[in-house]
């Protein structure tokens, strides 16, 4: 597998990572302090384990939007996804969807940091919204407040070549919010795991709320190659950068994020026979990178 290392816009204060390789087999995940409260959405929208046989016509539930509202985004997991208000450098403006990862660590899709066609680079400033509801007032639709900043990290090989297979980006921020919200584990999963799984998908899409209001949606991987997860889940613009994660048991307060949601149908090469939106993988290499990325930024506290 090609090695990967971090690579860091002008403006921020760290340093572009080495090739010190780290080898987790999964990061720590936190439900954060604000509410113990149990999510009713995650309860009887989620899904978990395999779905049955895989079976033509893929494509069937791919334009007919399946997507549901979550209302209740001051609660776990949903809080510790983010909506994004990204702006370059000429004052260009676009949106997107990250989510937690540790204290003041935001993953998200690499082209939400740095985009040659969005920003003409990284870029300049980013609003981190955790858990964000509506368009209303901010005490109400921003329970959690919000956090500006400017500083990104991403994959080398996607700074360079914009290659769709490392499209992963990382914002750091200078507050520790993921204490009160918490943030998603990660982990590596092989192949022959995940394909068939029932995946879990929630953003904020530019067509239902204009980046304002989160959508869930779920369905099952119908193929996973060496870098990415081809799944029938119903996305779109803006929720790019979302977490994709799957329950591996009945335990639905234990979420584990396997990908970082970045594609829509027209991203996936047509050679392979289907119609799917997809993610880059969490493979060892990028669960290495987001645990440097993480300490970059304080690390996790110790359990």
């Amino acid at each position: 597998m090609p090695e990967i290392n971090s690579v860091t816009n002008p403006r921020s204060p760290f340093e572009n990572l080495g090739a010190t390789p780290v080898r987790p087999s999964a990061t720590p995940g936190s439900a954060g302090t604000a509410s113990g409260e149990l999510s009713r959405s995650v309860r009887f929208l989620s899904v978990k384990g395999r779905s049955g046989p895989l079976l033509p016509p893929f494509e069937s539930i791919i334009g007919r939007d399946e997507r549901v509202r979550i209302v209740d985004t001051d609660l776990s997991p949903w809080r510790m996804i983010c909506s994004l208000q990204m702006r370059g450098p000429s004052g260009s403006g676009a949106i997107g969807t990250g989510w937690l990862v540790g204290p003041r660590t935001v993953l998200t899709a690499g082209h939400c940091v740095f985009s040659t066609s969005f920003f003409g680079g990284w870029a300049a400033t980013i609003d981190v919204i955790p858990g964000r509801n509506g368009s209303g007032p901010a005490a109400e639709s921003e329970p959690f407040g919000r956090v500006t900043s400017t500083s990104f990290s991403s994959v080398d090989r996607w700074q360079s070549n914009e290659d769709a297979d490392y499209d992963i980006g990382c914002i750091h921020l200078a507050e520790p919010i993921g204490e009160t919200v918490g943030w998603f584990p990660i982990g590596v999963r092989p192949a022959e795991q995940l394909e068939g799984f029932q995946v879990n998908i929630s953003g904020y899409p530019g067509d239902r709320g204009n980046g304002t209001a989160q959508f869930h949606g779920n369905n099952r991987i119908v193929q996973v190659s060496e870098r990415r997860l081809f799944y029938e889940v119903d996305t779109f613009g803006g929720q790019s950068g979302a977490p994709v994660w799957i329950y591996e048991n009945d335990d639905t307060t234990r979420p584990l994020a396997v990908g970082v949601h970045a594609y829509g149908t027209g991203g996936t090469p047509a050679t392979l026979g289907i119609t799917a939106n997809s993610a880059p993988r969490i493979t060892p290499d990028v669960l290495a990178l987001v645990t440097e990325w993480v300490a970059q930024d304080g690390g996790w506290p110790s359990p």
